[in-house]
């Protein structure tokens, strides 16, 4: 499976700009499935009465884009529903079917717990024989809700992490595919956001020993992903029969 990532320096509470960007720099691009980052239509914003969407207005966007490639297309946008805002990651497959998983571990530092409703399900999406499991940006720092029960194939976050900590992102990705044995997909944005915090280009896909697999050109990040070639290295290194056995309660 191809996956493309788009480095998107994304426009300021902006979701009209933030949907023509997208459309034009994937105008000639070809994937299984493509991969915005976090708050792709308004940037990481804690304005959620201002920024969410009300009318579904991201979904419908990745609904219309997801058919005309004919292609899955994966990221977060900032919901309202129920009296709450939701950091909200969709994974949108080309016929419109629709899953999403609501980011459970909300960004303290900078307010995001207090302004938005942290999910409880933990989310895996099957597509083209891949299972992904759905996470957002904050939730890396977190092993034990992204530990591999053998239930899933690849982890797919997307984020808005600033270049400051950007090189816990990198370390924590890698730990990520060694230790669960599976590929691992990041997207993060670039450019300045409305709060002056930098993102430099640090999208990676790694593979389960820790080998980065992505090519990247321009603001484009792509990977292909073997599963044969994963099941291979499953079955000679299977760390995964060794680990410990919990439950998440809450």
């Amino acid at each position: 499976m191809k996956i493309l990532g788009l480095n998107q320096d994304i426009v300021w509470k902006d979701k009209t700009d933030n949907f023509s960007l997208i459309e034009n720099q994937l105008q000639n691009q070809d994937a299984e499935l493509f991969l915005l980052p976090e708050m792709f239509s308004t940037g990481f914003c804690m304005d959620a009465s201002e920024v969410s969407d009300k009318n579904e207005e991201s979904l419908e966007f990745l609904k219309k884009i997801s058919k005309e490639k004919n292609a899955a297309f994966c990221g977060s946008a900032p919901v309202a529903g129920n009296g709450n805002f939701y950091n909200r990651m969709y994974f949108v497959k080309p016929d419109s079917e629709v899953i999403y998983y609501d980011k459970r571990h909300l960004f303290s530092f900078s307010g995001e717990d207090k302004v938005y409703t942290p999910g409880k399900e933990r989310v895996i999406v099957e597509y083209l024989g891949i299972r992904f499991l759905l996470q957002v940006c904050y939730d890396l720092r977190f092993p034990v809700f992204a530990r591999n029960n053998n239930d899933y194939d690849a982890i797919l976050y997307v984020a808005n992490w600033p270049e400051k900590r950007v090189g816990a992102w990198e370390h924590l990705l890698k730990a990520r595919a060694i230790e669960n044995l599976s590929f691992v997909f990041g997207l993060n944005r670039i450019g300045t956001d409305g709060n002056n915090l930098f993102y430099q280009e640090s999208s990676h896909c790694f593979f389960a020993d820790g080998k980065e697999i992505s090519e990247k050109n321009g603001n484009l990040v792509t990977a292909e992903l073997d599963l044969n070639e994963l099941k291979d290295f499953r079955n000679h290194f299977h760390f995964l029969n060794d680990r410990d056995t919990f439950e998440i309660i809450d």
